[in-house]
């Protein structure tokens, strides 16, 4: 049994939700979202909120419960109050700065890496050693948060690189004449 899925997702006032043709369908103040339902999950629209449970009793059923209660919680997090992700970027000469729709980064290479901000996603650099990648979409946050962060990864002699606010690099001690 799982303890997420037995959780109905409660939906805020200013929200609404409509499942049509195994789609759910979220609107809100900061944007809509829709997400494809999984044929071995039911999904009933209540008073209360969006009750997930498993369509029958199979092993798939029950792997897929709490991860799809999980999903349509985000869609209701997403369209209320957004995600966000700060990456920290450390060592000498590696700046970020956001010029529009496009985010360019100095990391010691010979050239600036010029990325392209998506839609729905912004990116602010309130600092030259700091990006806040926000929107609605959890897993596109997620996604340009971790290509940002591929192309200097942090490493564990003095933690040069681009990381995520909050993580621990384990550091590892250089060489001893």
């Amino acid at each position: 049994m799982s303890r997420i899925g037995k959780k109905p997702v409660t939906v805020p006032a200013g929200v609404t939700a409509s499942i049509d043709n195994r789609v759910l369908n979220v609107k809100g103040p900061k944007g809509a979202l829709s997400l494809n339902l999984r044929e071995e999950i039911s999904y009933t629209l209540e008073n209360d909120g969006i009750l997930v449970k498993p369509a029958n009793e199979t092993k798939a059923a029950r792997a897929f419960w709490g991860m799809q209660r999980t999903m349509v919680q985000n869609l209701i997090t997403g369209v209320t109050e957004g995600f966000t992700k700060k990456l920290v970027i450390t060592g000498v000469g590696y700046r970020a700065a956001s010029q529009g729709k496009v985010l360019k980064l100095q990391l010691g290479y010979s050239h600036d890496v010029n990325i392209d901000v998506p839609e729905g996603i912004e990116i602010k650099t309130p600092d030259q050693t700091t990006v806040e990648i926000s929107g609605i979409d959890k897993q596109k946050v997620g996604q340009i948060a971790a290509e940002i962060r591929r192309w200097r990864k942090p490493e564990p002699y003095k933690g040069k690189g681009i990381k995520y606010d909050g993580e621990f690099i384990f550091r590892k001690e250089g060489k001893k004449k």
